[in-house]
């Protein structure tokens, strides 16, 4: 019996991927579909569909619902989950961008760009703030690299040999927002010194330029 050379497996793995990339394509403009739906879009067994699907379903992509009928069994058929949703294209910095713009363009308004910020500054501290009770400096800061990878930052820490901290942040979310708007990193870095209440300097930016967001601690 042949066995499987490394390219035969990764060209599997890539043909799988591509093929659940067109189911999650066919539920986001078709809705629900059933197997033998599936099954005639895309030229496959409805059993190769169901192995797709539980694999689908066990990422969190799809849900598998009951759907009943007037007569005979229920009819399986297949839907996008909430989380799925963030697979697909966003637009979302440039609306942000259009609207900051918006405020910028009229000298009435540019100054509220400012207080925006510190005010999303602010209800980030009250959100996060009771996360660090208690805590020491090594536990804190810990507990802020988990804030930042829920959302998205890429973070990591290194202690140093003096005490303090590195925290690297190797990605940003918000770069394009950052990128013209620098109230955005000022923003950042208030928030982490209220939180850790220990100094904090950034030492280098991803939105000027820099590989990563990298901040001294302590």
């Amino acid at each position: 019996m042949k066995t499987a050379s490394a390219s035969d497996i990764t060209a599997a793995s890539r043909g799988d991927h591509s093929t659940r990339e067109r189911i999650l394509m066919l539920l986001k403009t078709g809705g629900r579909l059933n197997a033998g739906s599936l099954s005639s879009e895309l030229g496959l067994t409805e059993m190769a569909i169901r192995r797709h699907m539980y694999a689908l379903e066990s990422e969190g992509s799809v849900n598998i619902v009951s759907v009943r009928q007037a007569m005979g069994r229920p009819l399986h058929v297949y839907e996008l989950t909430a989380e799925a949703d963030e697979l697909f294209p966003k637009n979302y910095h440039m609306l942000a961008l259009d609207l900051l713009g918006e405020l910028a363009d009229d000298p009435d308004t540019a100054a509220l760009i400012d207080r925006m910020f510190d005010g999303r500054k602010n209800k980030l501290l009250e959100r996060y703030e009771p996360r660090m009770a208690g805590k020491s400096l090594e536990q804190k800061v810990s507990e802020l690299a988990a804030i930042q990878n829920a959302g998205g930052y890429m973070a990591e820490v290194e202690p140093q040999s003096d005490g303090s901290y590195m925290l690297y942040e190797y990605n940003c979310p918000i770069a394009q927002v950052a990128g013209k708007y620098l109230q955005a990193c000022k923003c950042e870095l208030s928030l982490f010194k209220s939180l850790l209440d220990v100094p904090v300097e950034r030492t280098e930016c991803l939105a000027k330029g820099g590989g990563k967001c990298s901040y001294h601690i302590g």
